[in-house]
């Protein structure tokens, strides 16, 4: 039987917060079922800075910001015994048959892709709904430190208040994976669901009608909060 797999993003913002590294240690409970995608952190806010004083193309800061998400993925990876830094499908494939936690460092994958806008409309979250895509992963977590309904928020208006970021909504459609956002203090309860095969936090309502999503039949959009436990 095929495994539950979730993807989970999580926000640069965490950098220096000390829910991190408890993310890291939650996440590698999860028996090889959670893929870790790094946000650009003040990597990224680097690229932000010099781009907007010197003035260099957005294709030359998108090249950046993918290296920024390298960089925190790697601190990431060497933050957790269990964690691994991991580039390609097969890496990450292994290291959660082995039952670590992998880190995905995305340039390898990601760069020069004709399907991948080279512009700030693509950041993290984008690419951890592509990354969940191609590994044809049943959830996609984005861990943010933004002020989240309780129960349910709807995936357009996340847009429009720049949670996510424009290009988001394309890319959840090439894949068949249910979205919700988690505060930092969630780490417990998104863990729990993950072994669980459920689902925590804050489920996004969108809607797949009409797109070219490469959607599994078992997969009907998302499923409803799972109410912390205790």
């Amino acid at each position: 039987m095929r495994r539950h797999l979730a993807v989970v993003k999580i926000g640069g913002s965490l950098a220096r917060s000390p829910e991190l590294p408890v993310w890291l240690d939650q996440l590698a409970e999860a028996d090889g079922r959670a893929v870790v995608v790094p946000g650009g952190g003040p990597f990224a806010d680097q690229v932000r800075d010099l781009q907007g004083h010197w003035r260099f193309d957005d294709r030359a800061a998108h090249h950046m910001a993918v290296l920024a998400m390298d960089q925190f993925g790697r601190m990431l990876a060497a933050m957790n015994r269990r964690c691994v830094a991991a580039a390609s499908r097969r890496a990450i494939r292994e290291a959660g048959r082995k039952g670590g936690l992998p880190v995905w460092l995305p340039t390898r994958m990601t760069l020069g892709r004709p399907d991948i806008d080279e512009s700030w409309d693509v950041t993290a979250d984008s690419l951890a709904a592509w990354l969940a895509a191609e590994l044809g992963a049943d959830m996609l977590y984005l861990v943010k430190s933004a002020a989240l309904p309780d129960s349910s928020a709807d995936l357009g208006d996340l847009v429009r208040r720049k949670v996510v970021d424009p290009a988001f909504p394309a890319m959840l459609s090439r894949g068949g994976a249910s979205v919700a956002c988690a505060a930092p203090a969630e780490h417990e309860n998104v863990a729990r669901a993950i072994r669980a095969g459920g689902v925590a936090g804050t489920a996004v309502r969108f809607n797949r009608s009409g797109s070219t999503a490469r959607r599994r039949p078992d997969v009907a959009g998302p499923a409803p909060r799972l109410r912390p436990i205790g």
